[in-house]
C-alpha cells in the first residue's frame, strides 16, 4: 500500500465506481479503509477478476476493512446530472457513509470529484492501489446484485447476464418490449435500439466510459 502510505497520516479511503457505461440501472461507487495489517491476498480491478473471486473477497473486505461503505446516484439522477456528475454523486455518498472519516481520498481514474476531504486521482487506480481495488470489488458486486434483482422486476431484456450492457439479447429485449423505468433514455445506443438502427451483433459500444 505504497500510495496510501504516501498520502500522510490519518485514514485514506480507496475509491472507485461501476457503471457509468451500461445502458440501464445506477451507477455506484464504494469507498474503503484497508487496515494495513489485513490486506485480503488477491485484491485487483474488479475486471480482471472472477466473479468467484470477487464475490469472495467481498466478503473478506467487508470483514477486515477498517470501514467500507457503498453509494448508489440512481437513473433519474444520472439523466439529471449526466454520468460523470451522477458517479461523483455516487462517490461522495460512498465517503460520507464511512464509518470512519478519512483524510484522504484516492480516487480511480483523473477526474478530481468534489469529497469531503482530500482527493489524489489515479490512473489505472485500481491495479495501483489496493484500497481503490478493494472499492472496485465492492461497487461492482453491489451493482451486480441491484441488477440480478432487476432482471426479475424487469424480465425479457436480460439484466441478469450483461448486467445492463450491450448484448443481443438487450437490443431485442429494448425493441420487443421498449425501455424499462430503469434504462438510461438519453443514452444514444438505447435510442438506436429503439428505433431499429442497432444491430443485434454490432459491436459493443457505451455512451459513457466503461466501469
Amino acid at each position: 500500500m505504497m500510495l496510501e502510505a504516501a498520502c500522510g497520516p490519518g485514514h485514506v479511503c480507496g475509491v472507485d465506481e461501476a457503471g457509468r457505461g451500461p445502458w440501464a440501472g445506477p451507477v455506484s461507487a464504494a469507498a474503503v479503509i484497508l487496515d494495513p495489517a489485513r490486506i485480503p491476498k488477491g485484491l485487483n480491478d474488479s475486471k480482471k477478476l472472477t466473479a468467484k473471486a470477487r464475490a469472495a473477497l467481498e466478503v473478506e473486505i467487508k470483514s477486515v476493512a477498517i470501514a467500507w461503505c457503498v453509494g448508489l446516484a440512481s437513473v433519474d439522477e444520472i439523466e439529471e446530472l449526466n454520468i460523470l456528475h451522477a458517479a461523483g454523486l455516487a462517490m461522495r455518498r460512498a465517503v460520507e457513509g464511512l464509518a470512519v472519516t478519512p483524510s484522504f481520498a484516492l480516487v480511480d481514474g483523473n477526474y478530481r470529484f468534489k469529497l469531503p476531504c482530500e482527493v489524489k486521482t489515479v490512473i489505472k487506480g485500481d491495479s495501483l492501489s489496493c484500497s481503490i481495488a478493494a472499492a472496485s470489488i465492492l461497487a461492482k458486486e453491489a451493482r451486480d446484485r441491484i441488477m440480478v434483482e432487476m432482471d426479475s422486476v424487469y424480465p425479457g431484456y436480460g439484466f441478469a447476464g450483461h448486467k445492463g450492457y450491450h448484448a443481443a439479447i438487450h437490443v431485442e429485449g429494448l425493441r420487443r418490449l421498449g425501455p424499462s423505468p430503469i434504462h438510461r433514455m438519453s443514452w444514444a445506443p438505447v435510442k438506436l435500439a429503439l428505433a431499429g438502427e442497432l444491430a443485434l451483433g454490432e459491436a459493443a459500444f457505451e455512451d459513457g466510459i466503461e466501469g
